[in-house]
């Protein structure tokens, strides 16, 4: 048994109360079991190694709902010459960047498959926890369709990892399958083109109504969720009907989607800080041609529906598209979602509590309170005054996760 007081510290828990000075939070093995003014703790008559953290504010681990560990840019040419296995050394160097960051829980987009849910579950590299889709879904000639109309296909293919082309209910099915076989936990669809893409646009609807129904059931016959690529209207109300609980991106969503998304108690990631960097690579020339004007285009809209989706009350959570963007700099998102409306503490709930009910994980993380896993970070700056301070990890002095400490500045 072993114990940890974190003390000298200032709480921010991450259910949205007053922050609480002379706070500590006592651990027990892996879990929390006291968060709380350190003068109301009784601690117990057991060695306790501590921890000062300094008039720092402790604060929940951080999820990203949206991000692709093994991704470096999604440039469909470098499959061309990148091995196979540099994708995967690669993504151990993402993940340790992503939990300096302060990012301890994700949901992996597509790409990262059991094979790293398990290395990171045996401890054989630091990374955060991971809830993984593995694949996502696509039409022919869709978002996660890498044939150019040179005729070459630029797909990654090993034993294993499933195919992401499907098209009509019984071949989606099967794919369905095959994605839910591999070990995904969430099934990940794209209904909608994307700014990445050579063969499409972001508003071309993906799928048909019936194709979307028939992913929903079988995920609902393994009690899983469905997550969707969607940045045009047509798509985004075509997944909500069909069940799907999360629309990532959401670029052009309107009145009458925000309306959908409110009666299906939808989650939407809007990954704006993948936004903000593609619309900066755009300008400057460090994109593909064919996804040049797309990024332009999208960012200008997205930050307006952004403030209107928010004003209406849909659920936003975090998520960053992180491998379309460099890794480790999640948190920059949380800057940016109070830029469309929320106060920075709406925003670091976005980040915890909220992004952990997105995933359906909130019995084990999210909040700092007793019962849930020991996943804390302190920031040496106080994030209610300077939100985008959190955007820097190096403002990030410590990070523990499942219980251990995976990153000590103090």
């Amino acid at each position: 048994m072993q114990y940890h007081l974190i003390h000298n510290g200032i709480l921010i828990d991450g259910n949205g109360g007053r922050p609480v000075s002379n706070a500590a939070i006592l651990i027990k093995n892996n879990m929390v079991e006291y968060a709380g003014a350190e003068d109301s703790l009784d601690l117990p008559s057991a060695e306790i190694k501590k921890i000062d953290a300094g008039g720092g504010y402790l604060l929940p681990g951080f999820i990203d709902t949206h991000l692709h560990l093994l991704a470096q840019g999604f440039r469909m040419e470098d499959n061309l010459y990148t091995p196979l296995s540099l994708y995967f050394y690669q993504g151990v160097e993402n993940m340790r960047l992503t939990l300096m960051a302060g990012v301890t829980t994700v949901r992996d987009a597509g790409l990262a498959d059991i094979g790293v849910k398990r290395a990171i579950e045996k401890d054989i590299f630091p990374g955060p926890r991971v809830q993984i889709s593995v694949m996502p879904l696509s039409i022919t000639g869709g978002h996660f369709d890498f044939h150019l109309n040179s005729g070459f296909d630029m797909k990654i293919s090993y034993p294993g990892f499933p195919g992401a082309v499907c098209d009509g209910p019984e071949e989606v099915r099967k794919r369905a399958r095959e994605v839910l076989r591999a070990g995904a936990e969430i099934i990940k669809v794209m209904v909608t083109g994307g700014v990445m893409s050579a063969n499409d646009s972001p508003e071309h609807p993906q799928f048909t109504p019936e194709e979307l129904e028939v992913i929903v059931e079988e995920a609902n016959y393994r009690g899983v969720k469905v997550m969707a690529h969607a940045h045009g209207v047509e798509g985004i109300k075509n997944a909500l009907n069909a069940g799907i609980s999360s629309i990532e991106h959401g670029t052009f969503i309107d009145e009458e989607s925000i309306q959908l998304m409110l009666e299906k108690e939808a989650y939407l990631i809007p990954t704006l800080v993948a936004g903000d960097y593609l619309r900066e690579q755009a300008e400057t020339g460090g994109l593909p041609e064919y996804s040049q004007q797309g990024a332009i285009h999208v960012v200008e809209i997205l930050v307006e529906n952004m403030k209107n989706a928010y004003q209406a009350g849909v659920k936003i959570v975090m998520g960053t598209d992180s491998g379309v963007l460099p890794h480790g700099k999640n948190l920059r998102e949380l800057d940016l979602l109070c830029e469309v409306g929320m106060t920075p503490m709406e925003a670091i709930m976005a980040g915890t509590k909220n992004a952990a009910q997105c995933l359906g994980w909130e019995e084990k993380v999210g909040t700092l309170e007793e019962g849930k896993l020991a996943d804390v970070v302190i920031s040496k700056t106080d994030p209610l005054s300077d939100i985008k301070s959190l955007g820097n990890p190096d403002n990030i002095v410590m990070v523990i996760k499942d219980g251990k400490i995976v990153k000590d500045l103090l």
